[in-house]
């Protein structure tokens, strides 16, 4: 690795059983999808990436990070860019935090590719979203997801998210899916609890919430955790908000999931979970930097507004500011 990354390259580093998972969470319980930081050149930011994953296991308590999803600009990253990157966030914080590592393309060959390369650099699990664009049928996701599942021995989650990728992961597929050995879990962003429900009775997949603005409401039917973009800013309010409800106390569990409502409009509701995601942490002092194209930085006016629901969600600002 070139020395001006920043980071040791630690080398071929054998996959690992993940540090923070649990037979019932097998990734952890609660989860960032990390943006990747990039300098103003426009070149991956590899020690601002390891501060910000610091950041995010140190003091936002986040038991898991995704490195490469979608919120990670993953396609406008390459796979070298990819595999340095997680080698880089493995060795900052991978002793005490579960690193997934997102594989998923629409291009099974690619996918599997990334997996293989993912576990090399020592990731505990993979993210695997669907198929995106062309709108492969439910036997072509089950041979996909098979294939990648086959290509590693690292546990899987599927990414099931049907407003990006443009069709949805069936119940009868992910039932199928389910009697794979490493297809673990589930991160949702269909919003169908009922489906999700059903799925969970029926198999031993783990579910996760991929929609911050139903976190508390999968909790409730049974999803084991989070995958987050706000976690970037209040994943500690999220982690105390899950250990709530697993204890009993769901007024308490509401009480936050009430407080962080205006954190959830803010980044979720105006331009996409990416681009405000690095506006926040820009606005909470974190290494973030610029958007890559064809994504844009926020305007103005939207880190005005951000800035307003980050407040009266309690989140302390780098000007100190904090209600």
């Amino acid at each position: 690795m070139a020395e001006s990354t920043g980071f040791t390259d630690p080398g071929s580093v054998p996959s690992m059983a993940a540090p923070t998972g649990t037979s019932d969470a097998p990734f952890g319980r609660m989860l960032t999808a990390m943006v990747t930081p990039f300098a103003h050149d426009g070149s991956v930011d590899y020690e601002g990436a390891q501060r910000l994953a610091t950041y995010l296991v140190d003091e936002q308590r986040n038991d898991g990070l995704v490195v490469s999803g979608t919120t990670g600009e993953s396609p406008t990253t390459t796979d070298d860019e990819k595999e340095r990157l997680l080698r880089a966030v493995v060795e900052a914080v991978g002793e005490r935090a579960t690193i997934v590592a997102g594989a998923g393309t629409n291009d099974t060959h690619h996918s599997v590719g990334l997996a293989r390369a993912a576990e090399r650099a020592g990731a505990h699990g993979l993210l695997l979203v669907t198929p995106y664009y062309s709108k492969p049928p439910q036997e072509g996701l089950y041979r996909h997801f098979t294939a990648v599942a086959d290509a590693t021995g690292l546990p899987v989650m599927l990414y099931d998210i049907p407003g990006r990728s443009g069709v949805p992961i069936r119940n009868e597929t992910l039932a199928r899916l389910a009697r794979h050995e490493r297809i673990v879990a589930v991160k949702d962003a269909k919003a169908d609890l009922f489906a999700g429900s059903q799925v969970m009775a029926a198999t031993g997949l783990a579910y996760y919430s991929g929609d911050d603005t139903l976190n508390l409401p999968w909790l409730s039917v049974g999803a084991v955790g989070c995958v987050s973009v706000i976690g970037h800013v209040v994943g500690a309010e999220i982690a105390a908000m899950i250990e709530l409800y697993g204890a009993g106390d769901v007024a308490g569990a509401l009480a936050i999931h009430r407080r962080l409502l205006p954190v959830v409009s803010g980044i979720m509701m105006q331009a996409g979970g990416a681009i405000m995601a690095k506006a926040a942490l820009a606005l909470v002092g974190q290494p973030a930097g610029p958007m890559r194209p064809p994504l844009a930085e926020a305007t103005d006016g939207e880190v005005a507004r951000l800035r307003e629901d980050l407040i009266a969600g309690g989140v302390k600002l780098s000007d100190g500011v904090v209600t």
